[in-house]
């Protein structure tokens, strides 16, 4: 049953959603293992601008998004390194038929954040260039995902990054690229390496930085139930990253089933007052630690569709900001991802 939409005129900012065509070609774990991120995969194995624009012009009043980086439409050819540059070209095709209006007033991908091998050290600088000349002025930063685990269980098809990345010599290299070239970088990590991120965080004190999904907390694997038990150690790793000025958040991702909240998932299409019950603690606990100025709701589409459909997601996140002031719903809705993405024109 579709809700009626909350507060339809609030102007919103998607600022993490992705494109992807899998279809025909979704990704499988070994035969000994199963993880439900696979679902997430099945349930959606092509979102491209139409699908995202069906969600975004579903009754919420989406002004314009942010695509964040996820592995689709590499070059198929060319330097290893310089593959990833083809997601950006791209998503920055789609900006510009959204731009055109042809499709509907949503400035979908205003802001493009792309990936780099921050391994490369110092050799990520033409790659960095080349994003940036491929991206139409619309490129913004980079997203290496470093969440890591050692009981494979947890991440599933995502458990490939390497241990320890925020402390990495070549990673630090690396990022030393970004200040002259005005760009940020994403990080999502799992709960327990918040205190790795705390660490690059005071290394790299003019480096915009903003978590993706509340830091994720965990409740799969060795996890299983005990994601209660440790939401003090998420909340002191927030508050600490909330001591960094450079540091912002994003307020989302919840949908996904590395949490493992009960009664989510994708036979199950829970009410935004359960979702709004059950995501409270860790929202408001970010708004709490950041203020709304330095925090941004987020769509994480469509991954978190595995957790709640678009429309269901948004109102979830209006009930859970239904206490804020005019002003702070602004800036957690829109204002926040305009002034960290530098999204001139919808700010």
């Amino acid at each position: 049953m579709t809700e009626e939409i909350l507060d339809p005129q609030l102007p919103i900012i998607d600022p993490h959603h992705h494109l992807w065509d899998w279809s025909g070609r979704v990704p499988h774990l070994p035969a000994e293992m199963s993880h439900p991120f696979e679902a997430i995969l099945r349930q959606s194995p092509r979102y491209l601008l139409d699908e995202l624009l069906a969600d975004a012009m579903g009754g919420h009043n989406v002004i314009g998004t942010v695509y964040v980086q996820c592995g689709a439409f590499y070059r198929a050819d060319g330097l290893a390194a310089m593959q990833p540059v083809g997601e950006t070209e791209f998503v920055n095709g789609v900006a510009a038929m959204a731009a055109s209006g042809t499709y509907g007033p949503v400035k979908a991908c205003a802001g493009i954040v792309g990936h780099v091998d921050l391994g490369l050290g110092d050799g990520v600088a033409e790659v960095l260039d080349a994003h940036i000349a491929a991206g139409g002025g619309r490129f913004r930063g980079i997203r290496h995902m470093m969440a890591q685990d050692d009981d494979p269980a947890v991440l599933g098809p995502l458990a490939h990054a390497a241990p320890h990345l925020c402390a990495d010599p070549q990673v630090r290299r690396a990022l030393a690229h970004f200040g002259p070239r005005n760009l940020s970088l994403d990080v999502w990590v799992v709960e327990p390496q918040l205190g790795e991120v705390v660490e690059l965080a005071r290394a790299f004190p003019d480096l915009p930085m903003v978590i993706d999904h509340v830091g994720t907390p965990l409740g799969l694997g060795v996890y299983a139930g005990k994601r209660e038990a440790r939401f003090a150690n998420w909340a002191a790793s927030i508050k600490a990253l909330a001591d960094c000025p450079n540091v912002f958040m994003k307020l989302g991702g919840l949908g996904m089933p590395f949490p493992g909240f009960e009664g989510l998932g994708p036979d199950v299409r829970p009410s935004s007052a359960t979702l709004a019950a059950a995501w409270a603690p860790y929202i408001h606990g970010c708004i709490e630690a950041f203020g709304a100025a330095r925090c941004m709701f987020e769509s994480n589409f469509p991954v978190d569709r595995w957790g709640a459909d678009y429309a269901t997601l948004w109102n979830a996140f209006k009930r859970i900001a239904a206490g804020a002031s005019s002003s702070e719903k602004a800036a957690l809705f829109g204002g926040t991802a305009a002034k960290f993405y530098r999204l001139e024109g919808l700010a």
